[in-house]
């Protein structure tokens, strides 16, 4: 039995214990999809991670999903305003996968972004975000339900159409036009970033999906909550996302 690739997995610095202690910590839904749809092992990469020690760890790996996570990529890595001063931040993730997506892209390393993940591939490839999209302009509102009684079905229940570019990568497979997807993020792309691509677009022009430019493995970036339950017959192109991401990941395990 061939062995299965491994994948690193992108994880969050959180508070907990009424503020007693941190962890690092992500969905567990990242993991299951990455596990059963991928077909690879996971494994968690945690934000304290030192920089001359990435190398170390992408010897090691053969693949990495960029999660989603409560806190926003900071605006100095982008030319962006300051954020206000009770806004959530995380900067040991971005520090991380900041530095962790040029060396993954040296290496021609799938790579698969997620929510914050494709604004963090975005970021890294020299493109800006908008803060809150809801607030620009002819932009509609993609943040989840602001009631606190919200079940997780309606949180991250099918909210809105996508639309793929003539010549999307996810167009090709499912072999449509369109599909509809859920949505949970404040943020979102702004100015595109250099060597990216439009894979897909929400009805008021927002950029939902990118892929990088004449990569010759996996490297796509969605807006939309791909990991939650990928094997529902509506998220049929989330589960072949997983399934394309865990191929390409084997392949690179090959070399």
């Amino acid at each position: 039995m061939a062995q299965k690739p491994i994948v690193g997995i992108s994880t969050n610095e959180i508070i907990n214990f009424n503020g007693r202690q941190k962890s690092h910590s992500t969905g567990k839904r990242y993991v299951d999809s990455v596990s059963n749809f991928s077909e690879s092992i996971p494994i968690l990469i945690p934000p304290c991670i030192e920089k001359s020690d990435l190398e170390f760890l992408l010897d090691r790996i053969h693949g990495i999903v960029l999660t989603g996570g409560r806190a926003n990529v900071e605006p100095h890595h982008y030319g962006g305003p300051l954020f206000p001063d009770d806004e959530p931040i995380d900067p040991d993730r971005d520090r991380i996968v900041l530095d962790l997506i040029p060396k993954c892209a040296e290496r021609e390393m799938p790579m698969f972004g997620i929510c914050r993940g494709i604004q963090e591939i975005n970021v890294a490839f020299g493109g800006t975000l908008f803060y809150r999209v809801h607030q620009e302009r002819e932009k509609k509102d993609h943040r989840m339900p602001t009631n606190e009684d919200a079940t997780v079905e309606e949180i991250f229940k099918l909210k809105h159409k996508i639309s793929f570019t003539k010549n999307s990568v996810l167009k090709e497979l499912i072999g449509k036009n369109e599909f509809i997807v859920n949505s949970l993020h404040g943020q979102g792309i702004k100015i595109l970033g250099n060597n990216l691509n439009v894979e897909a677009l929400s009805d008021d022009g927002l950029i939902e999906a990118i892929s990088i430019d004449n990569y010759p493995t996996f490297g796509i970036g969605v807006q939309w909550h791909a990991e939650f339950h990928p094997e529902r017959e509506e998220n049929y192109l989330n589960k072949r996302l997983f399934r394309k991401f865990g191929m390409a990941c084997t392949e690179y395990s090959l070399r």
